[in-house]
């Protein structure tokens, strides 16, 4: 598991967001949360970029090992007719 993922189930929110507890209890300035919010986004979004790039990596991969076992599937077929 991630940093991320370990401190949410530790602690139950965000890295540098304030629990629902804390904010019922202290409340919060809107200005500090938004910019909290809005980085937030962009880590999300880096992530995002970064998935859909291993996603593609890994359909490439994909399509060369489909292609190789059609190759040797040829190959045995071959192989018995013989």
């Amino acid at each position: 598991m991630g940093a991320t993922a370990d401190f949410i189930k530790a602690n139950k929110h965000l890295p540098g967001i304030p629990s629902a507890t804390e904010v019922a209890e202290q409340g919060i300035l809107l200005g500090e949360m938004n910019a909290k919010l809005l980085e937030k986004i962009e880590e999300l979004t880096l992530y995002l970029i970064e998935q859909n790039k291993e996603i593609k990596a890994h359909r490439e991969q994909n399509k060369l090992l489909e292609t190789r076992i059609q190759v040797l599937e040829k190959q045995i077929i071959q192989g018995e007719d013989k």
